[in-house]
């Protein structure tokens, strides 16, 4: 059943509560914070979902009051900060760089930014444009799913999304493609190679976390940004670090 998933989020729920009384359980991983969010709606909408996870935390001497809020990093930087000062920082724009803005489907269901659309979110064009870079937001692939979860089960039906993804961002003239969700920006690097072999491609396109531009965009060294962890290094972006 579903209690067992259940807990194990409220169980996160409830220290939170418990150590840190009023602060947000802020989420960088989207699996995570979908899951999260999941499970703090579904024990919203059901007291008898909650009674049962409560008599359940109670072995570990936990009980949670439904009190916590969940969010994705980038909710806190946009609604709490926005754009305006998120620029100010700003010391090495990226100037000249085109971004392929892949939000994924995890981040995209249900975001919690007021006013974006699941069909077409802006807020990731938005930080690349307030990095000082170009968003390229006609970029068709940006809800789609990277099939992260088929990787290892079905690793044909994932390679064949990547290939989608990583084209498209080629088709529009991107340098780079980045993305708010670490899992993607893992499968969609990882995987280049290998579907290279497979159907005799060249893709060979960066794909980077949203906070490694803002890094960067913030006077940051290239490791500072983890662009030396890269498989497929992005040189634009090591550049601008040099300057």
């Amino acid at each position: 059943g579903e209690l067992p998933r259940i807990s194990l989020s409220a169980r996160n729920f409830a220290l939170a509560e418990q150590h840190l009384p009023g602060q947000d359980i802020v989420a960088t991983c989207a699996a995570c914070w979908l899951s999260s969010r999941e499970a703090k709606e579904r024990l919203d909408a059901s007291a008898d979902l909650m009674k049962e996870t409560n008599e359940a935390l109670a072995a570990a001497g936990l009980h949670y009051k439904g009190e916590v809020e969940i969010r994705h990093m980038v909710e806190v930087l946009i609604e709490d900060l926005g754009y305006d000062e998120l620029k100010k920082p700003v010391v090495k724009p990226l100037d000249g760089l085109k971004f392929a803005g892949y939000v994924g489907c995890q981040t995209n269901r249900p975001f919690g930014i007021d006013g974006e659309s699941f069909e077409n979110p802006m807020y990731l064009d938005k930080l690349v444009e307030t990095a000082g870079g170009e968003a390229l937001s006609k970029y068709e692939q940006k809800v789609t799913c990277c099939g992260g979860a088929l990787a290892f089960s079905e690793p044909e039906k994932s390679q064949k999304q990547i290939k989608d993804i990583v084209e498209s961002a080629y088709d529009h003239g991107a340098d780079m493609i980045v993305t708010p969700c670490p899992l993607c920006q893992a499968n969609v690097e990882v995987y280049q190679s290998e579907i290279n072999k497979k159907h005799g491609t060249k893709l060979n396109m960066p794909v980077l976390y949203y906070s490694q531009l803002l890094t960067v965009a913030y006077g940051g060294s290239a490791k500072d940004a983890g662009l030396d962890g890269q498989l497929i290094r992005a040189e634009k972006l090591e550049k601008i670090c040099g300057k």
